[in-house]
């Protein structure tokens, strides 16, 4: 089995000699599933002296980031899922303090610095704001990865220029880097840093490896004795060790069930008996199969896909397969393939799916070769529904073509396959082995992909447009092209197909719509979603402002009226002149 994720921690933290503790501090170790997904966050937060509210913003930020960062997607990054949960506790902050006496001055509210690292996998993940500090320790050299926040008036004077709760935009640092086996981190508030130098952090590190929280008392201490007249508090956190990156030792964790064999029509299989075959490919045999045990509550059939016998040997293509479930578990949309519960056992490595009764887009085209632009919009609506899905949870398909989408016989739309969907929440995983960049086929890939570029939202985009532009035309708007561009420059060369056509009825702000989203360059393209299944229903106001007709041609008579009136002015001028 690989390796986890450990670390030793050690932290303490007193009042010193202040009347009361306005520092905050904590951290969490999770077990796995979260250690992985999530990793371990630690945090310390410093009230600030004036403010008699300060020690509850310590603690609601610490306690707030701590319990509600585990709590967000396990797909989600963690610069979004932190960026996310502190965004609202700033929020909540900055309004106690207008909701109290001192709302019109700062330093009696709801205020506190923050620091705290998230150790996921290999990567360390920094977010600060104010005065607080986090150290790097690496082979004895003490390294400061913070800065402070903090604006100097005088040698004398200074202010926090940031902090949690201060404004009601957070402006917050956020860095992130690899880390080593025995790198240790120390987080301080300024009571402890100010009076504790380097040599001595290290000597106390060093002589208490075994007992971390002695090592973080003794600093306090040494601070205290050094005439720290402020709160005192320190954490010590050292990587023990990381997540192994043997791509061997993966491979036997995920093929810890055997591969099923091929299955023949009425066989029985783990519970279930195989209606039919529905198609094979080269990275997967689909059955339509009946559940025996589920049957006795329920006739609904059940798809039942296993991995093709070419790839059982491909770690790459076994973790996407058994990707394809986990994320269908977690997106809920009616567009969107939903997986099959099964509360036993299972014997062999496969996926089950909810059976859709239907059709393929790319049948669907075959059958309606000249659909109208109404029918067209009705489908990418929906499918830009499955689309913003994944998007909402951090996911990318990356294969969007006609052959991964359905349509039942009621006419909903779903996507249905999710092999190549990138998850940013798992790709900061060092046990996620390296997929290649182009999982998608060819004709609908986004051309930045091509470069070896990471794909965005506005990549799925493209997709979509391109499936668009098909359905309306029956052709793809650069042909095979794309594909063959593997330059900046040879994309700037390629040249949009209008879809207008005298033998279809397309509109020609539709065209507009669809030439904007299939832009080479994804900054040129919509930034939304939204925005593009907008502009199919109505023109745009860029189209309409480009298409609109010049006033002698609207309206003659305010035209001249407007003539008239300028020179009426230039006469008037030359005579007082």
């Amino acid at each position: 089995m690989p390796s986890q994720l450990t670390v030793s921690v050690g932290q303490y933290s007193d009042k010193g000699r202040k009347a009361e503790n306005q520092d905050f501090h904590g951290v969490i170790i999770p077990s796995e599933p979260q250690l992985s997904t999530k990793g371990i966050a630690i945090a310390i937060a410093d009230g600030i002296s004036s403010s008699n509210v300060s020690h509850l913003a310590s603690q609601a930020t610490v306690r707030g980031l701590l319990d509600d960062y585990y709590s967000t997607s396990e797909t989600w990054s963690v610069n979004k899922s932190a960026m996310q949960v502190l965004t609202a506790i700033n929020s909540w902050l900055f309004s106690q303090s207008q909701k109290g006496e001192h709302r019109f001055d700062k330093n009696k509210g709801y205020v506190c610095t923050l620091s705290a690292l998230i150790l996921k996998s290999t990567t360390a993940h920094v977010f600060h704001l104010g005065d607080s500090r986090i150290y790097r320790i690496r082979d004895k050299q003490v390294e400061q990865l913070t800065e402070d926040h903090r604006a100097w008036i005088s040698k004398e004077q200074s202010y926090l220029s940031r902090a949690m709760g201060i404004y009601p935009q957070l402006e917050l640092e956020h860095q992130s880097f690899s880390v080593e086996p025995n790198d240790i981190f120390v987080l301080a508030t300024d009571g402890v840093y100010e009076h504790l130098g380097f040599e001595k952090m290290c000597e106390f590190i060093d002589e208490h490896q075994s007992d971390l929280d002695t090592a973080a008392k003794l600093m306090a201490e040494y601070a205290f004795d050094d005439g720290s007249t402020d709160n005192l508090s320190a954490q010590i956190l050292r990587v023990d060790s990381l997540p192994s990156q043997d791509i061997k030792e993966r491979l036997e964790q995920l093929t810890t069930l055997p591969f099923p064999p091929i299955l023949n029509v009425r066989s029985d299989f783990d519970g279930f008996k195989v209606v039919r075959n529905l198609y094979a490919t080269s990275r997967s045999h689909i059955y339509l199969v009946e559940d025996q045990e589920q049957n006795k509550t329920s006739n609904l059939p059940v798809v039942l896909k296993t991995l093709s016998v070419d790839l059982q040997e491909d770690a790459a293509a076994i973790e996407r397969f058994l990707m394809e479930e986990w994320i269908a578990k977690r997106i809920s949309s009616a567009h969107v393939l939903k997986p099959c519960e099964q509360s036993r056992k299972r014997n062999f490595l496969y996926t089950t799916f909810e059976f859709i009764e239907g059709q393929t887009l790319t049948q669907w085209m075959i059958d309606n070769p000249k659909p109208s632009v109404q029918a067209v919009r009705e489908i990418v609506g929906q499918i830009a529904k499955g689309l913003q899905a994944f998007h909402r949870l951090e996911m990318l398909h990356q294969d969007l073509r006609p052959e991964n989408i359905m349509i039942d016989s009621l006419g909903v739309v779903k996507i249905i396959d999710f092999g190549s969907t990138k998850v940013a929440g798992l790709m900061e995983m060092t046990q996620s082995i390296e997929h290649q960049n182009i999982l998608g086929t060819a004709q609908y890939t986004a051309p930045e992909y091509f470069l070896g570029e990471v794909g965005t939202s506005k990549s799925d985009l493209f997709s979509l447009a391109v499936i668009t532009y098909q359905m309306l035309t029956g052709r793809l708007p650069y042909g095979a092209e794309v594909a063959k561009t593997r330059t900046k420059s040879a994309q700037r060369k390629l040249y949009y197909q209008t879809a207008l056509h005298d033998d279809r009825e397309i509109p020609a702000w539709i065209d507009d719509t669809l030439k904007k989203a299939l832009q080479p360059d994804p900054f040129k393209r919509y930034q939304e979603l939204s925005e593009f299944v907008f502009d199919l229903s109505q023109p745009s106001q860029t189209f309409l402002s480009k298409t609109k007709p010049p006033l002698l041609e609207r309206d003659p008579v305010v035209f001249w009226q407007s003539i008239s009136a300028i020179l009426v002015v230039i006469i008037i001028v030359l005579l007082n002149t």
